[in-house]
């Protein structure tokens, strides 16, 4: 089972791709969780720059980042993103048998969002 927080953010449309670092932020503190809390992260690469500016953004372990790879060597399946990362996301939590993960997408128009999931163990579904 997941327990999950959600929060989008926008930002200056004009200088895109950073949206990814407010709206985790922002997620992070919804939820009184701090980056280094998270076991993994999905944060999707429209462009190379955008996981690296968010990582060093918040201060994040590039070795939870993307650890299987990332939309420039696996795809971007429009439209598919979200379910795409979420599922990955969900998948390397049980397989590290780690607690939370964070998933962060970046959008048109200078918006973008994050969210938060609790791994739940089996004795507590």
């Amino acid at each position: 089972g997941i327990n999950a927080e959600y929060m989008g953010a926008g930002t200056d449309p004009i200088v895109m791709l950073g949206g990814p670092i407010p709206a985790s932020k922002s997620a992070l503190q919804k939820a009184g969780l701090s980056i280094q809390q998270m076991d993994v992260y999905e944060v999707n690469e429209a462009f190379a720059s955008v996981p690296l500016a968010w990582a060093k953004a918040l201060g994040a372990d590039k070795d939870k980042l993307n650890v299987n790879g990332s939309a420039m060597a696996l795809g971007h399946p429009l439209g598919g993103t979200g379910a795409k990362l979420m599922t990955t996301l969900l998948h390397n939590l049980e397989r590290k048998e780690g607690r939370y993960g964070l998933l962060s997408i970046c959008e048109g128009g200078g918006t973008a969002n994050a969210t938060i999931i609790e791994r739940l163990a089996p004795s507590k579904l």
